[in-house]
């Protein structure tokens, strides 16, 4: 007989979010559960009076603990992996013990529930037919505002998660990459202070810098990239101006423009061409 590895999603703060269907093999169907922090998991398991061994699974320990698990799972004993909030590898470790269950062919089941990302999405207002996930933003702002112009183009809602010590440092990189691309920031979601601030990323972080302090995890949305946030400005016109104030090419003064307004490099494309076909 083969275990069964169950990768089993918990509240990311309200603790009524966990389905009936998590509980249930939580209670009967494991005979361990690995977690990200015992302590933060333990918490959940006595509110619902569920007692099963824990065992420690986070990023400085994944190696060696995947070999533990894999043994149990050989053995025939079922696992359940769990983050402390939320849907495992999700931001959160897991994906080396999945893709080791799933090398030795032994069954993954999902266990789906809560997830801040979606939690944001549904109620952001912003578009949902495209989304591109990217889960935590780097810490170095050289490298946070790189990893941030690869967004220029996406024509979908972008996710992002962020800390409270440095969502104003990502807010400020934000605005200045993307001034009119529009922004929803969920903060504390599920949970008693849960807020949603909507704007412009320069909008928002002045409605946080006028807080005596900034607590809780957020989660950042950025709007799609569209002609129209161009508004007023003539895009053509700061097209040329470029190529002939800076001697940029045509290519590199429609990127530089493009990253300017928050728009995809296609749509400034299109812009010029239907000016030029006018």
């Amino acid at each position: 007989m083969r275990g069964i590895l169950y990768v089993i999603s918990t509240p990311i703060g309200n603790l009524e979010d966990i389905t009936l269907r998590a509980l249930r093999i939580l209670r009967e169907e494991v005979a361990v559960i690995a977690c990200e922090d015992t302590r933060q998991t333990l918490k959940l398991l006595e509110h619902f009076g569920i007692r099963k061994p824990l065992v420690s699974y986070h990023e400085h320990n994944e190696a060696a603990r995947t070999e533990d698990l894999l043994k149990r799972l050989r053995s025939g004993d079922n696992v359940a992996l769990v983050s402390d909030a939320g849907t495992p590898l999700v931001s959160d470790p897991g994906y080396r013990v999945v893709k080791a269950a799933v090398d030795e062919g032994f069954p993954v089941t999902p266990i789906p529930g809560a997830s801040a990302g979606l939690a944001a999405l549904a109620a952001s207002g912003l578009p949902t037919d495209a989304v591109r996930f990217l889960g935590f933003l780097p810490a170095k702002a050289g490298a946070r505002r790189r990893f941030l112009e690869t967004t220029a183009d996406d024509e979908g809602t972008v996710v992002l998660y962020e800390s409270p010590h440095r969502i104003l440092d990502a807010l400020t990189d934000i605005a200045e990459l993307f001034s009119t691309r529009p922004v929803v920031v969920g903060r504390e979601l599920t949970k008693m202070h849960e807020e949603f601030l909507r704007g412009t990323a320069a909008e928002i972080r002045a409605q946080l810098t006028a807080r005596p302090s900034i607590k809780g995890e957020f989660t950042v949305l950025l709007g799609r990239a569209v002609a129209d946030a161009a508004g007023d400005i003539d895009v053509k016109a700061e097209v040329e101006k470029l190529e002939r104030e800076e001697s940029l090419s045509r290519m590199q003064a429609i990127k530089n423009v493009a990253k300017r307004l928050g728009m995809p490099k296609r749509e400034v494309y299109r812009v010029l061409e239907e000016e030029d076909n006018s």
